[in-house]
Order: C-alpha cells, then structure tokens, then sequence
C-alpha cells in the first residue's frame, strides 16, 4: 500500500468515520492514524511532520497532531483536546484530514 492508496484510505475514514470506530472527534481521529501509521511502519505519515514545519514556517518540537490541533484550534490548550466542544472537534478533524490529504497528494506528486 502506498501513494493513491493512502489517499483513498484516508479519504474513506474521512468519509465514513463510523466504519472505522469513530465519532468525529479529534483524539481518536488521531490514534486511528497514528495506528495505522504504526502498522505500516511509519509509511503513512512519513515526513508530515516536517511538512507541516515547512509549510508553516515554523521551528518547532511539537508532535504532528499537536502542531495540527494549534493550526485548527489557535489558543486551545492540548490538554483539551478530549473535551471539546462538538463545533471545535468537527473543526479540528476537518482541519486534520484536509493536512494529511494535502501532504499525502504533494508526496505523491514528487
């Protein structure tokens, strides 16, 4: 698996979040990821990190889904991120998905 069919695997949790366990909300959003990237050695999410770095343009230490959760949520603590409001978790997923897709379709291209 790799290249469109990554893309096509995250567009399918995107659009059908409850086949995959989910509710739309950002933390398992992110654990079912990051699972996923796991299991496949680190080659989903490898270099979205330091794309996401570079697209900001930014230094930074933080994790990918934490550096996502202040792109989509500005001023939101982390620590939040199980207790959000139903608007702010819709709003970070979008966020998420739209990121990753991005990324994975830029890695694709090169």
């Amino acid at each position: 698996m790799g290249g469109k069919q990554y893309i096509e695997f995250v567009e399918q949790i995107r659009d059908r979040p409850g086949l995959y366990g989910l509710n739309g909300t950002y933390h398992p959003t992110v654990m079912l990821l990051l699972g996923f990237d796991l299991a496949r050695d680190g080659d989903l999410l490898r270099g979205f990190r330091e794309w996401l770095v570079v697209c900001k343009g930014e230094c930074s230490s933080l994790m990918w889904y934490a550096f996502v959760f202040q792109e989509a949520l500005p001023g939101v603590s982390l620590r939040n991120w199980g207790r959000l409001e139903p608007e702010q978790d819709l709003h970070a997923v979008d966020v998420l998905f739209s990121l990753v897709l991005e990324f994975l379709q830029e890695r694709d291209d090169a």
